[in-house]
């Protein structure tokens, strides 16, 4: 069975502990889409782990873990995550990287971080990783697949090629120092070394893993308001961050994804630019972030605060209709505790229209929150791990957003770890 595990909003969901929690009783783990810009948090026995670039199913002994084609490969990320874990304890994970994966280079770092420089004000917020950069090279057919590493002629002339182009930016209109060919065939073979251990076709393992019944976890980054056509354009992200793209960014038929598992935050927060109608700001703000999460909301790549607000029923519904959501994950409830009442976002108000329909992104601009508020429960409600054992308040405020967005929530996370968890039939 394969199962997709995506976020509803603007990341930072909590997907990671999620696919942590359900990979004890997965095969194989994937990551689809996306690169090194983003973090998944995982709290377990061995630490406090931010995954850039491994899949959240690294911590179990008998999971196959991949980088599937659709991912921005960082070789050195990668490695250097690898890395990290053995230092700490963990066993060396069991790695499979595409040969159709393409591979982020030093220059689509550096450009990430002139254009940035270049926009100054109107910068969009980017963690610097490379990704537009990437997948703009991968469009405009000049990026480096991983198969093409093993043919020494063919990187020749590539090499050349895409030398020929970028330094005509660098000098013209960066003005910054220009490639060297023979530097950049020297990074290509140093990336070549590294993964020639782990290349596979990832389509044909999959198609086989399939037909024995092997139970595959899609993993996501970021969430639906990131996403390039769905998302809030142009604060987006390069690659499509929706349940379906989990069939191309891994090579399996779209009708083998039977499960679409999509994580909700019982608040809302989001890293970066761009449209957040639910937003609050000073200390109500500053008392939500430091209640949020394990040690606060924070960005696992960047560190930067992340914005934060209410729950927004209007982008939740909405992030859920365009996943293809068969089961919610509802997270974070535990950090709304401190709070005697909870503002929760059911509309948004458009010159003069109340809308529960989310907008296109020029609209969006206009938007103000309608909220209602919810009694808080006033209490630590972690280590419960049954339904019923909830207070009466926290029930009833999952089950109003559970009617507002119109999809089951089936668990409850009440705790960082990986037992902080309540199932929920539904």
């Amino acid at each position: 069975m394969v199962k997709a595990v995506v976020g509803a909003n603007w990341g930072d969901e909590g997907k990671g502990k999620i696919t942590d929690m359900l990979a004890k009783d997965a095969d194989i783990v994937i990551r689809f889409q996306g690169g090194a810009n983003a973090g998944h948090t995982i709290k377990n026995q061995y630490g406090k782990f931010a995954l850039h670039m491994l899949p959240s199913g690294v911590f179990y002994d008998h999971t196959t873990n991949i980088i599937g084609n659709g991912v921005a490969l960082d070789v050195k990320k990668l490695f250097q995550e690898i890395s990290d874990l053995t230092s700490k304890g963990v066993r060396t994970p069991n790695i499979l990287v595409s040969d159709r994966a393409q591979l982020v280079m030093s220059y689509h770092v550096l450009f990430d971080r002139y254009e940035e420089e270049r926009l100054g004000g109107r910068s969009f917020g980017s963690t610097k990783s490379g990704i537009a950069p990437f997948y703009s090279d991968k469009y405009a057919k000049i990026g480096f697949q991983v198969s093409e590493l093993f043919d020494e002629e063919l990187l020749k002339e590539k090499v050349k090629c895409v030398c020929e182009q970028k330094n005509v930016m660098l000098e013209h209109l960066y003005r910054k120092p220009v490639i060297l060919q023979e530097e950049l065939r020297k990074e290509l073979h140093e990336y070549r070394d590294m993964v020639a251990p782990c290349v596979c076709d990832v389509s044909a393992y999959l198609t086989k893993a399939i037909k024995e019944d092997k139970t595959i976890l899609l993993e996501g980054q970021l969430g639906t308001m990131k996403d390039p056509d769905h998302g809030i354009y142009p604060m987006v992200t390069s690659s499509s961050t929706l349940a379906a793209y989990g069939a191309i960014g891994t090579g399996i038929p779209p009708y083998e994804i039977q499960q679409i598992i999509t994580v909700v935050k019982a608040y809302a927060s989001a890293v970066g630019a761009g449209a957040f109608v639910s937003e609050i700001f000073g200390d109500e703000a500053s008392s939500l972030r430091a209640h949020g999460g394990d040690g606060g909301e924070y960005g696992a790549t960047t560190g930067r605060p992340r914005r934060v607000g209410w729950f927004d029923c209007v982008a939740s519904k909405y992030g859920c209709r365009l996943q293809g959501t068969t089961d919610v994950v509802l997270t974070v409830v535990d950090a709304l505790g401190y709070l005697d009442e909870i503002p929760v976002c059911i509309g948004y108000e458009i010159d003069g229209t109340v809308t529960t329909d989310f907008p296109v992104t020029t609209k969006l601009k206009k938007a103000r929150p309608v909220n209602t508020v919810l009694p808080g429960w006033k209490c630590d409600i972690r280590g419960i791990r049954e339904y019923d054992a909830l207070p009466d308040n926290c029930r009833s405020y999952i089950e109003f957003i559970e009617e507002q967005i119109g999809y089951p929530i089936k668990m409850i996370s009440n705790g960082p770890g990986r037992e902080d968890i309540i199932y929920r039939s539904k």
